[in-house]
């Protein structure tokens, strides 16, 4: 396995990780918060659809990420994180689609790459904590893993299985 093949397996085993922790969810159990304050998984797989595409986009601007509704980084970001919705939030089907469909155009050009360009510095914004394109593409399965691990605290409170 060589280091582009290594990066895709991680993008894709969350992937799979994050449809999997929100298999039994109904769509309001994505609007129910762990504690006060801490952000609900329709906040999180938004933040997590933006963030591949902010990761990503600057580096390769010609990459085919689909067309996200309007508001949709506002109300994944900062300025959305106290928003308790429903109004703007996405169904469950409509975020697993269009997370499906960013990461899958991340793959797509991370596979363009060769090992060498894994070591090219990544764009200044974000050179700091992730100096290289790997670094980057990893980044964004990292930032996927981050989320994922905080759904496990949302699924206890709503008496969910534990999966793993």
């Amino acid at each position: 396995m060589n280091g582009v093949q290594a990066i895709k397996t991680a993008l894709e085993g969350t992937k799979k990780g994050l449809a999997w922790y929100v298999s039994d969810f109904s769509d309001a159990d994505l609007l129910v918060r762990p504690v006060p304050n801490a952000n609900h998984a329709a906040w999180q797989i938004g933040n997590v659809i933006g963030g591949d595409i902010f990761f990503i986009k600057e580096a390769f601007p010609d990459t085919k990420f689909p067309e996200l509704p309007d508001g949709f980084m506002d109300l994944h970001g900062s300025k959305g994180a106290k928003n308790d919705g429903p109004e703007g939030f996405l169904t469950k089907d409509q975020y697993l689609k269009l997370f499906t469909e960013v990461r899958d155009a991340t793959i797509a050009t991370l596979e363009k790459l060769t090992d060498a360009d894994l070591d090219t510095p990544s764009p200044e914004k974000i050179r700091s904590w992730a100096p290289t394109l790997g670094h980057m593409f990893l980044m964004a399965s990292d930032h996927t893993l981050m989320h994922t691990g905080q759904f496990t605290v949302i699924r206890r409170k709503l008496g969910k299985p534990v999966l793993f």
